[in-house]
């Protein structure tokens, strides 16, 4: 019977003497980046960053692209089918700049209208 007392406060330190303090959850590759100022226009117009998309570069790099919100006021104008994984540059006070991005790699540049949010491939004169 001595050999099993002796045996308890062994098992015992063996089952719960370890931190008891929860782990912390490992940040996600999935988290959603917060909305972002990127630009401002004259009038009041705001452009944010806001949707994502996580994707990877070929050569293995991960990225986060966004799409692009003009804010005026309370009014928002989502611009469709463009992410971007650079921030756009204002082109004047009704238009901007944004480079598409597909897998973390540029595309062609789109003129957004600041009004509308439409978005309009960039042709180069040749």
């Amino acid at each position: 019977m001595r050999a099993a007392w002796t045996l308890i406060p062994a098992f015992l330190l063996a089952c719960g003497g370890g931190d008891r303090t929860p782990p912390k959850p490992a940040a996600s590759a999935d988290s959603v980046p917060a909305d972002s100022l990127v630009a401002t226009a004259p009038g009041g117009v705001q452009v944010w960053f806001t949707l994502s998309r996580h994707a990877t570069s070929p050569d293995g790099v991960p990225c986060v692209d966004r799409t692009i919100e003009i804010r005026r006021g309370d009014t928002r104008v989502k611009v469709p089918l463009l992410y971007t994984g650079t921030p756009p540059e204002l082109v004047n006070d009704s238009t901007l700049r944004a480079r598409l991005s597909n897998q973390c790699r540029p595309g062609d540049a789109y003129l957004v209208d600041l009004r509308t949010g439409r978005p309009v491939r960039e042709r180069h004169a040749k």
